[in-house]
């Protein structure tokens, strides 16, 4: 897909936003405030004072409850842990909200299917926040993949965020590094390599878990995922093997600003366009359905 970088001219899309935590306060307000293609309309979360803190600086209306926020936007931004975004998701979508959703849709495979019912069912736009997604750099990579004659590939995604520190939150260090990291690492196998068939996993998830995946053009994958070991930054990396050279993905170099005008740009587009991009809550339940299906050896 090719990055729009002309002037915006429609008005600012009104986001809501639900959440006030570490991940709400680093990239979706500061991003949605940026604009000029979305504003950030109003902040709600269930500590009043966290959401006060979180709007204060741009400044965004700071609702007393979810309905008050639904109220003074015309979109929903989640940034919430996946049961509460599973909960509440649903009912934005409801009320003829478009929604920005973070990974996974929700803690199990109901959850998520219920979302994206949701989401189909009232014909509202949804987007999917794969961040990696929207660098420049990843789309190279999956643009050059598709002229890769691939027959294997390996990858991973290490960080030690839940070692300790304001991300490792409880339902992260509950269910580890499957559900947070593993939709990024699967969504890249699955478009880079092919449609993925089958997966099966060895390990704990809360501390290291391996990944093989076979793929329905019969290539095979392996995927390493961790977020307890202690490495001086986030490591994703994906190599493509095959008759030619390899294909390699790796954002040691890359800067993930980068990212964050490209997804408002997108979101706000399909907002204002009434028609989904490809990343909606239907391609999130994919990747959940995926997870779901892994076979422990």
């Amino acid at each position: 897909m090719t990055t729009d970088n002309s002037p915006w001219t429609h008005r600012p899309v009104e986001v809501g936003l639900v959440g006030a935590g570490p991940w709400a306060r680093a990239m979706h307000a500061r991003v949605l405030a940026t604009g000029p293609e979305t504003r950030l309309a109003a902040v709600w979360a269930r500590r009043s004072d966290a959401a006060r803190e979180t709007a204060a600086p741009y400044p965004a209306h700071v609702a007393a409850s979810f309905d008050d926020m639904l109220e003074h936007c015309e979109a929903v931004a989640f940034a919430v842990p996946p049961a509460v975004q599973a909960e509440l998701a649903p009912l934005a979508a409801k009320a003829g909200k478009a929604v920005l959703l973070e990974e996974p849709l929700g803690p199990d495979l109901d959850s998520a299917r219920r979302v994206a019912d949701a989401v189909a069912e009232a014909g509202v736009v949804s987007q999917f926040v794969l961040t990696k997604r929207y660098h420049p750099t990843t789309r190279a990579f999956l643009e050059a993949s598709r002229n890769a004659d691939v027959s294997g590939a390996r990858s991973c995604y290490l960080h030690g965020a839940f070692l300790g520190g304001e991300m490792a939150t409880g339902w992260r260090l509950e269910h580890g590094a499957l559900l947070d990291l593993g939709p990024h690492l699967i969504d890249l196998l699955d478009t880079g390599v092919g449609p993925i068939a089958t997966i099966r996993a060895t390990g704990d998830p809360r501390r290291w878990v391996e990944l093989t995946c076979e793929h329905a053009n019969g290539a095979v994958s392996q995927a390493s995922l961790s977020g307890s070991v202690n490495v001086e930054r986030a490591i994703t990396r994906v190599e493509l093997f095959g008759p030619a050279q390899p294909v390699v993905y790796d954002t040691a170099e890359i800067d993930h600003e980068e990212c964050w005008p490209i997804l408002r740009r997108e979101f706000a587009t399909a907002v204002r366009s009434g028609t989904s991009a490809e990343l909606d809550a239907r391609y999130g339940l994919r990747l959940q359905g995926l997870l779901d299906g892994i076979v422990f050896t």
